[in-house]
């Protein structure tokens, strides 16, 4: 088949290399328009715009999907389909309805759960033991459309978002090429999304990430692992804001009130509501990640002091 790809940022790609390792011919990518970023915010190609500048295949860079020269410019290509992956911009039904075939979307969770823009975040969150990918036609609706298919895989008790979306990553790209196949072969049969289980992952906002100590142990756990590597979890430590790497519940340990820090000679504890977790890597302002004995000599953390 002819196809337009639509997505922006590096999850991807791995679908990119799959569609372009496949029998399908791929005519131009879809992607969101260059964006300031690094200390210059001088303006920078998406990972989907890279890709395709460096593998010489067209890019569409429309503010919104609804421009007239974008779907103009559609309308020449002709694509018979539009595969989706993270584009972040909604698609108006004008633009939807240009492909024969429409556009269908692989979207990291097991519909009709996590629908939205952060699926994997709020997967690893609300300690899901299990999750997955699916391939859907898409709609006007959030995450609504029918299902081509899926696969799932476990979440690991240490998995961060960035672990669990990496994964996901490259075996949904397989099941995106699957399902262009069948679509090509007319074989592919897309099943409504059942009414029960729907459940919304809305993007998780700086705020979100910041660390509850007077949570328990496995949610402060979940929040920081679900926060890695974005928006990144953080906490303020006199007065200063302070980013954390991954943390270990203890099943066994000293009690400390929540935010109250120990340093040990092998370790550094915070508590929690429910008992204390042994800290990974700090990064405080300006500096960089360092282990949390490092950052503890460093700040001469003295006791009875606390994360807030």
């Amino acid at each position: 088949m002819r196809l337009v790809f639509a997505g922006t940022p590096a999850v991807a790609v791995p679908a990119l290399d799959a569609i372009a390792a496949s029998g399908h011919e791929l005519l131009a990518v879809v992607t969101r328009p260059d964006a300031p970023a690094g200390r210059g915010r001088g303006l920078v190609r998406s990972p989907v715009g890279a890709w395709a500048d460096a593998h010489g295949v067209e890019v569409l860079t429309p503010a919104r999907p609804r421009e007239p020269e974008f779907l103009d410019r559609l309308r020449a290509l002709a694509p018979d389909c539009v595969p989706v992956v993270a584009y972040g911009a909604l698609v108006p039904p004008v633009a939807l309805e240009i492909p024969r075939h429409g556009w269908i979307n692989l979207h990291f969770s097991l519909l009709p759960a996590w629908r939205g823009a952060a699926p994997v975040q709020h997967a690893v969150l609300h300690g899901d033991e299990l999750t997955g990918a699916s391939v859907f036609q898409l709609e006007e609706g959030l995450d609504t459309g029918p299902v081509f298919g899926t696969v799932t895989d476990e979440i690991r008790p240490a998995d961060t978002s960035g672990d669990l979306l990496e994964r996901l990553a490259h075996s949904g790209a397989g099941l995106l090429v699957a399902v262009l196949d069948a679509i090509d072969a007319g074989s592919a049969r897309a099943e409504p999304q059942p009414a029960d289980g729907v459940s919304l992952a809305p993007k998780l906002t700086v705020e979100d990430a910041r660390v509850r100590w007077g949570d328990p142990a496995f949610a402060v756990d979940r929040r920081v692992r679900a926060c890695t590597p974005a928006p990144g979890p953080w906490t303020t430590f006199r007065d200063d804001r302070v980013k954390l790497g991954p943390v270990t519940p203890l099943a066994n340990g000293p009690e400390l009130k929540p935010g109250e820090l120990l340093v040990e000679k092998s370790q550094v504890l915070v508590g929690t509501a429910s008992g204390p977790v042994r800290l990974g890597e700090v990064r405080a302002a300006g500096k960089k990640a360092m282990s949390a004995g490092d950052w503890a000599r460093g700040a001469r953390v003295a006791a009875g002091e606390a994360f807030s």
